[in-house]
């Protein structure tokens, strides 16, 4: 049977995050349902990651095998009109062999988190990004996530609904840029915890508002306890930005 791969952009905030539920809207259930109405296969979308309410994605990798074989640009094509008027769109569709799996295969994961930091309101990017009002300290929230960098017991970031086997992860990357009043946060590796990304950027504004010295995100990572949690970041500014795959040339934002 065809198994598609699919690169899905998505706004995040009308649905409950990418995992199916039985009745509230999800990225999921929206790509499934097209699919459904082209060919009328009842089939599993499977994704590199499982994003929460209100979470964002610009380049999604999922997968799903199709009885109906069409080309791929048709394939594409057609998902993009049934989609409509979601805001959900498949900005990529190719062939794969059955053994590739957007989620099993996948060697990397990669995230940005914005965050605007001025107090004038926001107009145009409302629910999109975060708006942190207090100046904010870049240089000592990138001393702070160096902390954080490497192998560790994460569960001080961990949701208490996480359900991966582990607490113990490889953050490769924790980089904090400033441009103007925007600030970036780029989270990469193989995998992440349930609320890793939103819990580190709580815990790396309160270091900017120098609230927490750099010190105590190391005190915090140290613990492994959630209640040492400073912080959970709001799901507005966070967007999965990228997934490698073996063979795959990688293209990081």
């Amino acid at each position: 049977m065809p198994r598609y791969a699919f690169t899905i952009e998505f706004d995040g905030r009308p649905y409950v995050g990418w995992q199916r539920q039985h009745s509230d809207p999800s990225v999921q259930a929206a790509l499934e349902r097209a699919i459904r109405t082209i060919t009328g296969e009842e089939v599993t979308v499977h994704a590199a990651g499982r994003t929460d309410a209100g979470v964002h994605a610009l380049a999604m990798r999922a997968h799903a095998d199709i009885a109906m074989a069409l080309p791929a640009f048709r394939m594409m094509e057609a998902l993009n009109a049934k989609l409509r008027p979601d805001p959900v769109a498949v900005i990529g569709c190719a062939l794969v062999p059955e053994d590739w799996h957007a989620r099993f295969s996948c060697t990397e994961r990669r995230y940005i988190y914005r965050i605007i930091n001025r107090r004038a309101p926001l107009t145009f990017e409302r629910g999109l990004i975060w708006q942190v009002k207090p100046p904010l300290d870049e240089d000592a929230m990138q001393a702070a996530a160096d902390m954080l960098l490497g192998r560790h017991d994460f569960t001080t970031f961990r949701s208490a609904h996480c359900q991966s086997a582990s607490p113990v992860k490889t953050l490769d990357r924790l980089d904090v840029e400033r441009n103007g009043d925007a600030i970036s946060i780029r989270a990469q590796a193989r995998s992440f915890l349930h609320h890793q990304v939103r819990s580190m950027v709580g815990c790396l504004k309160m270091v900017g508002e120098g609230k927490w010295r750099v010190e105590d995100m190391k005190a915090a990572l140290d613990a492994a306890d959630r209640h040492a949690l400073g912080f959970n970041a709001p799901p507005d500014g966070l967007y999965f930005v990228g997934a490698s795959y073996p063979g795959e040339q990688t293209i990081a934002p």
